[in-house]
């Protein structure tokens, strides 16, 4: 899972939970404001109950109910009881029911709110009071009650959470999507060290350089350091390297010497032994300059295919291979890779005298674009090479014949990588075709990065 998607899921999840903490949250205050305006009308309701009564010949009644004919009708949702010394009168709406009041002591005016069981089983909200009668009234204390039904409170509620609910998801809504714009801007820097960094492997960019946000200004300057590190190390093998084909070549030049001197004096199996070792000497050496060539390309590394063709033609025609053969060079002029000449010339080259060897008439170097890479063919007319061995050829001191070093292919294929492309091997009916693919030179990009 991607590192935006994993922040994007974490973020709606933490919206929707925050959001529906908000719900409840909500829903509790609202209910709470409900439950006090529903007492509040109580009380006045009360205030009328209390108001209303007189002292008759039979004791204490309500002369003048509260005017909601909810407290006549049975089981009407609206309810009132007056308790006087064990005699209990109470409104017609609770018919045969009785209010269960808890037997708590309360003062003068003191109130109470209470959820009871009300008439078939309802839930009632009850709001209790104390009062001292006046003299008019006999005097004494009375306990008076009214209550409502909770089920109404219960629907407020829940209409207010129907209403709020398409509120919420739009809300969620519209969080969900400003969190994933804040993301693609957030992440737009990592998107943009990726598209320096495939910039620096292309070769396109030298160092990832300072203009990157405060939080990626270390990452950037830890890769600069290890590419800094790795030039100078690539530089100090490649002097070795050139140490050492330099400190071997007078040496192979005297044991090949010395080979000539033996098979003039007619030893000439000695001399063979020593011809094999130091030419198996000198392709060890070849093969570790050719490694040490490529183990990295300057940025600004290009060569031109067609004058490193021109060149290679002109050299190619006066060698005993390629005297005899018509050379074709196909190649438009104008073009560049990004790969230094002498390497171009080298797996050229390779390839070229590949094709000389196995020729028999023609060889033709030709070129054509591909996207942003240069297609660079060399074919013969030669007989070919079955296509099961392709493959094994590319390896090293692998050879077609008993001709060469076995080292031509190897080294096109590690100097065409190393550019960033790859050689292929195809038939050219008749013949072969080596096809080394490398990228094209391309004007350096300065990366889009954000600002911190």
């Amino acid at each position: 899972m991607s590192l935006r998607l994993r922040l994007a899921l974490a973020g709606a999840v933490a919206i929707l939970v925050a959001l529906g903490l908000a719900a409840l949250g909500l829903a509790t205050l609202f209910a709470a404001h409900v439950e006090r305006r529903a007492v509040a009308e109580m009380s006045v309701q009360l205030d009328q109950v209390l108001a209303g009564l007189e002292r008759g010949p039979d004791g204490l009644s309500l002369a003048r109910p509260p005017a909601d004919p909810r407290f006549s009708q049975p089981y009407g949702g609206l309810y009132w009881q007056i308790e006087e010394g064990g005699a209990i009168q109470r409104s017609r709406s609770l018919w045969d029911t009785v209010l269960d009041l808890p037997a708590d002591t309360l003062g003068d005016g003191a109130v109470h709110v209470h959820h009871l069981p009300g008439p078939e089983g309802a839930n009632l909200l009850v709001l209790e009071r104390s009062s001292i009668l006046p003299a008019r009234l006999g005097g004494g204390a009375v306990r008076a009650a009214v209550g409502m039904n909770a089920s109404e409170l219960d629907a407020a509620r829940r209409n207010f959470m129907a209403d709020l609910a398409p509120y919420l998801g739009l809300l969620a809504l519209a969080l969900i999507t400003a969190g994933w714009a804040q993301l693609s801007v957030g992440l737009r820097p990592l998107r943009d060290l990726g598209a320096r960094i495939a910039a620096l492997r292309t070769g396109r960019a030298m160092r990832m350089g300072e203009d990157w946000p405060v939080e990626l200004r270390p990452v950037a300057a830890e890769i600069d350091d290890l590419l800094t590190a790795r030039d100078a190390e690539t530089e100090r093998a490649r002097a070795r390297a050139a140490d050492l084909a330099h400190g071997l070549k007078t040496p192979l030049q005297a044991l090949m010497g010395e080979a000539a001197r033996l098979r003039g004096e007619g030893a000439t199996e000695q001399a063979e032994g020593i011809e094999d070792t130091a030419r198996a000497m000198r392709r060890t050496v070849d093969r570790e300059l050719a490694r040490a060539r490529t183990a990295t390309r300057a940025v600004d590394a290009q060569a031109d295919p067609a004058l490193v063709a021109d060149r290679l033609i002109a050299v190619l025609r006066r060698t005993p291979d390629g005297a005899e053969l018509d050379w074709r060079q196909g190649i438009a002029p104008g073009l560049s890779v990004a790969l230094h000449e002498a390497d171009l010339a080298e797996a050229l080259g390779a390839l070229a005298e590949n094709a000389a060897r196995h020729a028999k008439s023609t060889v033709a170097i030709s070129a054509q674009t591909d996207g942003s890479h240069l297609l660079l063919s060399v074919a013969d007319d030669g007989d070919g090479i079955p296509e099961t061995r392709r493959a094994a050829l590319m390896q090293r001191h692998a050879r077609a014949d008993e001709t060469g070093t076995g080292l031509g292919l190897s080294i096109a294929t590690d100097i065409a990588q190393a550019a960033g492309g790859d050689l292929m091997l195809t038939s050219a009916e008749p013949g072969l075709r080596a096809t080394l693919r490398l990228p094209l030179v391309q004007q350096p990009a300065r990366a889009s990065v954000s600002k911190p």
